[in-house]
């Protein structure tokens, strides 16, 4: 599902129009994007936790060419999914 389809969802299940529910949408990806900047998490009850994660740096392999070359640190967002959420997808 992709953004577009999402909002369509959202406003057939809410019974709100799409720009209200493109609002929301953008301004919940707008604070969780904010959040993570500033070094913070976000955490959801039941659904899950938005975070950012250190990874260190590491070797891999140029696929192209097949020469090693080191891949640098680096911040990544990382989501864990709350138990209700785990519960409901199995």
């Amino acid at each position: 599902m992709n953004k577009t389809k999402l909002i369509e969802s959202m406003a057939k299940l809410s019974k709100l129009p799409k720009s209200a529910c493109k609002r929301s949408v953008e301004a919940f990806m707008d604070v969780v994007s904010k959040t993570l900047k500033g070094g913070k998490s976000v955490s959801l009850t039941g659904f899950g936790t938005f975070s950012i994660m250190q990874r260190q740096s590491r070797w891999g392999v140029n696929p192209a060419t097949g020469q090693k070359m080191k891949i640098k640190a680096k911040k990544v967002a990382k989501f864990k999914p709350g138990k209700a959420l785990r519960d409901m997808v199995l």
